[in-house]
């Protein structure tokens, strides 16, 4: 990096981030501290919801699941519209009607303050270890291209978060998170007309495309009925009860819409935020693909980690790294030939010698897989505690190489703010259910305003220190926006459940539903430690397990009911 691009980001960084500040200093009750006042336009819960979601795990990761696997993870967000509609008929009114400070109000109106606190501390422990992994996320790429300790980078991104979420609460989030976005969609849409202008030099859009879906990259529905799938159109049907618990009940969301002006301003925010997160996330993935075209006319790397390819190296296993790199630039130079030849059938409209390029394109790209993974496994014969998944800097690592200088500092800042947006959203959420929902209702119930506005400030504290402690310990999990989802979907079905008890089934009562909750989380946990079935189907086990296990004991648990109306 240049001091063009120092300059650039710190610039950047600095003044939005001390414009959020300076924008909402001085919160004096906890009324205006967690829900903002009330004050935000509808385009505004909009965007805070697609800020919270849109961490830089989604520009870091997505990508680089993309060049490797194609654009088959876009049908995990095709349900979002559909979940976005359930919640704006169901969940918003009563969230509206109860005047809640958070989701789990509702659930000791409804059941009891055991169901509420368990719901909560569900929240709590799956929502504190995300918000590691998105202080995490960054931070490896930081530390790698600034030759930085990774617990010392660790550090200053979480702390930044923690200040200006401290400072102004809900309204400093919401503040900081329209910037945030502008800036990270302009940003993404440079990327994509400089890819754009690069893969074109050689062959036309359409050329490369073809390329594209001769490597598998391009199929984004599969109708294969296949559970040990972990993206097809059924999983994605699963994928529904993901996206209802975490934007109906999870509250770094449930508080971004809340503190809309009117049920009608928090509706049109979500409806915003289903209507755009489809397009956006398939915009990314294209971004994937676009990168992997770029590297077909140049080398990419045998692994894009530089800081383990130098441990190679200089390990005793640099001979046998040395046979794949040769192996591989081999490979590459047929790959070349090959796609050269699928351009020539195409463009002498051959459709029988088109299909045999193309069947020949894809054995190049499996026998290149194939030595990805040699060397994955190499990574691990020289040392185990170093990261054998490279998906992560895939990304990052054409940026920092292909992209014009001032630009690069752009995009470091748009890594730092998809950071701070996510985990702004999750402290202040974090913060805002430990206070009302455990110690305001079951510690502390005569404190004053001042009193709880300042536990408030220092439980974000707290928790920023426990995702910056577990973010300090954190190693990558194939990839990371996976890991993150991975975390949810063992909680979050066990949450929906309870809550889809709670609006929708109303004989059942607080026992019950306590009982069924604990006893379907145990065996979440059982069947993913068992690897039974991909992560996504725990949401739809956990949300239907509870309903089923409730109507079941609620004929052996006599007990009245409470109704809300």
């Amino acid at each position: 990096m240049l001091l063009i691009d120092w300059l650039v980001l710190i610039v950047t960084v600095v003044v939005i981030v001390g414009y959020g500040i300076w924008k909402t200093k001085g919160s004096q009750n906890i009324e205006g501290y967690l829900l903002g006042g009330n004050e935000a336009k509808w385009w505004t819960v909009g965007l805070s919801v697609m800020a919270t979601q849109a961490s830089a795990i989604t520009f870091l990761s997505t990508p680089g699941q993309a060049y490797h696997d194609g654009m088959g993870f876009a049908q995990f967000y095709l349900m979002l519209p559909v979940a976005m509609i359930i919640i704006c008929v169901t969940f918003i009114p009563l969230y509206y009607k109860l005047k809640v400070y958070t989701a789990y109000e509702f659930l000791e109106s409804r059941f009891d303050l055991k169901t509420r606190s368990f719901t909560a501390g569900l929240f709590l422990l799956q929502r504190g270890l995300a918000c590691g992994i998105t202080i995490y996320a960054p931070a490896i790429i930081l530390s790698s291209v600034m030759h930085w300790d990774l617990n010392i980078t660790t550090v200053v991104i979480g702390l930044i978060s923690v200040l200006y979420t401290m400072t102004g609460g809900t309204k400093a989030v919401h503040v900081t998170h329209k910037h945030q976005m502008v800036i990270i969609l302009i940003s993404l849409f440079i990327i994509f007309f400089i890819l754009i202008n690069l893969i074109t030099k050689d062959y036309s859009l359409s050329e490369n495309l073809l390329i594209a879906k001769a490597n598998a990259k391009l199929q984004v529905i599969d109708f294969e009925f296949n559970l040990n799938k972990r993206y097809n159109i059924w999983s994605s049907l699963a994928a529904i009860f993901l996206f209802l618990s975490y934007f109906g009940t999870d509250q770094s969301q449930v508080q971004r819409y809340i503190s809309g002006r009117s049920i009608k301003e928090s509706r049109l925010g979500l409806i915003m935020n289903g209507i755009m997160k489809v397009p956006l996330q398939f915009f990314i993935l294209f971004l994937g693909v676009l990168v992997f075209l770029f590297y077909q006319t140049n080398q990419a790397p045998i692994f894009f980690n530089q800081q383990v390819v130098d441990r190679i190296e200089i390990s005793d296993q640099s001979g046998k790294f040395q046979n794949l790199k040769d192996e591989y630039t081999l490979l590459i130079d047929k790959r070349a030939d090959a796609n050269e030849a699928l351009v020539l059938a195409h463009r002498a409209n051959d459709s029988d010698l088109k299909q045999e390029k193309m069947e020949a394109v894809l054995a190049i790209h499996n026998d290149e897989v194939g030595i990805r993974t040699q060397v994955r496994a190499l990574v691990k014969e020289v040392d185990e505690k170093l990261e054998s998944n490279d998906k992560d800097y895939v990304f990052i690592s054409f940026i920092l190489k292909y992209l014009p200088n001032g630009l690069i500092g752009l995009l470091l800042a748009v890594v730092f703010f998809a950071a701070m947006s996510s985990t702004s959203s999750e402290l202040n959420a974090l913060a805002s259910t430990t206070t009302v929902d455990i110690y305001k209702r079951s510690v502390k119930k005569d404190g004053s305003e001042t009193h709880y506005l300042r536990a408030s400030k220092m439980l974000t504290l707290f928790w920023g220190t426990f995702a910056i402690l577990f973010a300090s310990y954190g190693t990558l999990y194939e990839n990371l926006i996976q890991f993150v989802n991975i975390i949810g979907s063992i909680f979050y079905g066990t949450i929906l459940g309870i809550f889809l008890v709670a609006f929708y089934f109303k004989k059942i009562g607080g026992n019950t539903v306590f009982y069924s909750g604990v006893i379907v989380q145990i065996g979440v946990f059982v069947i993913y430690k068992l690897d039974v079935v991909p992560f996504l189907w725990l949401n739809l086990i956990g949300a239907l397990g509870v309903i089923i296990l409730s109507h079941i004991l609620m004929m052996f648990l006599k007990e009245k009911s409470k109704s809300i109306g």
